[in-house]
């Protein structure tokens, strides 16, 4: 099959790439599945995408091959493919169940008197003003909202309904499907919301709609009365607020607004008001104008978004699993620059940091080492900081044993960061070798060195990574580098 004929990355090959991914990161999670089983899906999928695939079709395909080997040996484990897939059903309900409760609204209120000034529907209609301007301001606030907002009760309640998955905390031994539904649920986030909203909007539209529904059957067989009363206003005032809140309708229906005089007329209890049938068709109108048709437009803006999003699903490709396949794909080597400041790297450290990358990003993985930045230098960092080309991960090298200090390695992790082409994923490796030698007896002062460091390394919004370089072990460096790209792709390109 040509690659061309292959999907891009929609919903369902996304959950199968990342419900494969928790199987071969999770250890012993199916005894069905095995390293021979994940090189066969590997090979098998460059023979059907074609080499010159992108890395998601690659990816998806592998998946989907993964699974139909698995689901012949493990069905159990294949039917979590369905997990968090979303009920259809759920929008259809409620968008019913809307209806239903307006038509319920005693939108004339109990009496046959209708007050022009206090109907029932103004509540209506003001609390979805109220939502338009809270969703105006939190899409102008989001581009400077740091992480994401946590959805509202209603919303959550929406989203089980309709079957989306909740994120868990997970640890070292949760298991595959725990990982699968937790990972799933924060990656199908973004679509879950756009579902969630598109599902909210039809409702509010229904439920204003029945609540005109039962106006007009109301109105079918009870001779309803219109008029107004007030303490404080005149009858050019309330002239003044209806054409305000009214004048779109009237517009639209072609039905006036009585003047001031007219209006005076229908004050209560001097007189027995008027024939409530305009006034319905007025605020029938407005809620349609306030209401219907902007939560319509909403709901459109809603599904669009969704579908763009269940067609091409992002997902953090650049995560360390998501790069070992791909460079075992393209036959591209991981490439790990390395810029030390104030500091020298022994040969000894220099081996055990290439020995944690092969482990981490494969045995052909390239370690680059700049000329160490001097102290002080860090206003005028030389050239040679960058690499050439584009490197899975720059890392920051300090020695712990150095006290951090904001004006010296602080300005020196901004200016690494400012001097690297954007979207570049850059963490801090802190060598614990030389503070253990001396302090190692002490572990409330390495505690409290390794905060300091972290406090200064936050404030820069860059990821440390404490090791030692000379007596730690390679296996535990290559958890922590994997660690540190698996958040650069988790937060969007931000470590």
């Amino acid at each position: 099959m040509s690659a061309h004929h292959l999907p891009p990355m929609n919903e369902a090959s996304a959950r199968q790439v990342l419900l494969v991914r928790s199987l071969e990161s999770t250890d012993g999670a199916s005894p069905h599945w095995n390293a021979a089983d994940a090189d066969w899906a590997s090979r098998a999928a460059t023979e059907v995408v074609g080499e010159d695939a992108s890395g998601e079709r690659f990816l998806a395909r592998r998946a989907q091959l993964a699974l139909e080997r698995l689901g012949d040996r493990d069905r159990q484990f294949r039917n979590l493919t369905t997990a968090g897939r979303w009920r259809t059903w759920t929008g259809a309900l409620l968008v019913a169940a809307g209806f239903a409760l307006g038509i319920l609204m005693d939108a004339a209120g109990p009496s046959r008197y209708v007050n022009i000034l206090a109907f029932p529907l103004l509540g209506l209609i003001a609390w979805n003003l109220l939502t338009y301007a809270l969703l105006l301001a939190h899409s102008l606030a989001a581009p400077f909202r740091a992480g994401r907002r946590r959805p509202g009760a209603l919303s959550r309640t929406v989203a089980r309904l309709g079957g989306a998955l909740a994120e868990s905390p997970l640890d070292d031994k949760a298991s595959a499907a725990l990982r699968f539904r937790s990972e799933w649920a924060r990656a199908s986030l973004p679509l879950t919301a756009w579902r969630v909203a598109r599902v909210l909007h039809l409702a509010a539209a229904a439920f204003a709609l029945g609540a005109i529904a039962a106006l007009y059957i109301r109105g079918l067989v009870l001779q309803f009365q219109a008029g107004w009363e007030s303490t404080f206003l005149s009858a050019g005032q309330v002239h003044q607020a209806l054409s305000l809140l009214l004048g779109p309708a009237s517009a639209l229906t072609g039905i006036a607004i009585p003047d001031a005089l007219q209006l005076e007329g229908l004050r209560l209890p001097e007189h027995t008001g008027t024939g409530a049938a305009p006034w319905i068709h007025l605020y029938a109108a407005s809620l349609l104008i306030f209401v219907v048709l902007p939560r319509l437009v909403l709901a459109l803006i809603s599904s669009l978004a969704a579908r763009r999003l269940e067609n091409h699903f992002p997902l953090p490709l650049g995560d360390a699993y998501f790069q070992h396949l791909q460079r075992a794909f393209s036959g591209q080597a991981a490439r790990v620059h390395v810029v030390p400041y104030s500091y020298t790297l022994s040969p000894q450290s220099a081996l055990h940091l290439q020995e944690a990358l092969g482990r981490a990003f494969g045995p052909r993985s390239q370690l680059s080492l700049a000329p160490p930045v001097g102290y002080g230098g860090e206003d005028a960092l030389p050239s040679s900081i960058v690499p050439t080309g584009a490197p899975t991960l720059v890392l920051a090298l300090f020695s712990l044993s150095a006290t951090p200090e904001d004006e010296n390695h602080g300005r020196f992790a901004e200016a690494l960061a400012k001097a690297l082409p954007a979207g570049t994923p850059v963490a801090a490796l802190v060598n614990e070798a030389a503070f253990q030698s001396r302090f190692g007896q002490q572990p409330e002062r390495l505690e409290e060195r390794r905060k300091a460091w972290t406090r200064l390394l936050d404030a820069r919004r860059m990821d440390p990574l404490f090791a030692d370089l000379e007596g730690g072990t390679p296996a535990t460096l290559a958890e922590g580098l994997s660690a540190l790209l698996d958040r650069h792709a988790r937060h969007g390109g931000s470590l």
